[in-house]
């Protein structure tokens, strides 16, 4: 299979720059995959779980908002946070849904309420997935 060159930068480090093979991420408009020689395009992410595919398998890596760009250069994630499913804070996760679940019960209507309700439930999912990971 064909490779492409990717990097995942969050504002503490570069945690992977390399040839992959295929990135799925988690935009906000729903999950993409990419491959070389994929169409410019740029995305805002959402909180989920982005999956590198290369030589050395499959890596799972939780981000927390941010944007993606595939250019011809390949695809650059600039992510708010990211950490490998191995490393990420439970309990962090489980904080930010509290959060938002305090937040939104204080809401009136709205968009603003909607935006949140969607927020909360990517976290919910993230949460789930890191559950169902530690139970392989």
């Amino acid at each position: 299979m064909e490779t492409f060159h990717f990097e995942l930068v969050s504002p503490e480090k570069l945690l992977f720059s390399g040839e992959v093979e295929q990135v799925d991420v988690p935009g906000a408009e729903g999950d993409f995959g990419v491959l070389a020689g994929h169409a410019p395009f740029v995305s805002t992410l959402r909180p989920g779980i982005l999956t590198v595919h290369g030589a050395g398998g499959e890596q799972k890596i939780v981000v927390l908002g941010g944007f993606a760009e595939v250019s011809a250069e390949g695809l650059t994630v600039l992510a708010d946070v990211a950490e490998a499913v191995q490393d990420i804070d439970r309990g962090m996760i489980a904080a930010r849904i509290g959060e938002l679940e305090q937040r939104i019960e204080k809401m009136k209507p709205g968009s603003e309420l909607d935006r949140l309700i969607t927020r909360l439930d990517h976290f919910k999912t993230v949460d789930r997935h890191l559950t169902g990971t530690a139970m392989h």
